[in-house]
């Protein structure tokens, strides 16, 4: 069974770090990501990693304070997100797919989703 695992969202000040994890399990995958989504607003990428390259590419609001890691031997991708602000408030979702893509910031590429852990800043 397939699945997708996240841990270590919370409440954080402004200026503050948190690292998320997603833990995979059930199978390999080509592409894992991040996506968040903030109240009233739709599901925004976040950033991704190419599991065997290593690669990654990032939304312009989180370039250079939110980057994804990975661990081999755990089968985990991590999101470490540094300089919050209030506006990265969102629940936020891994998601994984199989396939090669070359729109990795497209939701519908994406065929499993982790069930979301909740990140708050506050000012």
């Amino acid at each position: 069974q397939v699945q997708l695992v996240e841990s270590g969202g919370g409440l954080v000040q402004v200026g503050g770090t948190l690292r998320l994890s997603c833990a995979a399990s059930g199978r390999t995958f080509s592409t894992m990501a991040w996506f968040r989504q903030a109240p009233g607003k739709e599901r925004e990428f976040v950033g991704n990693l190419c599991w065997h390259s290593g690669g990654t590419y990032y939304t312009d609001s989180v370039k250079g304070r939110f980057p994804i890691s990975k661990d081999n031997a755990k089968d985990t991708v991590y999101l470490q997100m540094n300089s919050l602000k209030p506006e990265d408030t969102a629940v936020y979702y891994c998601a994984a797919t199989k396939t090669t893509t070359q729109f990795p910031a497209r939701s519908r590429v994406y065929d499993y989703w982790g069930q979301g852990t909740q990140v708050t800043v506050s000012s």
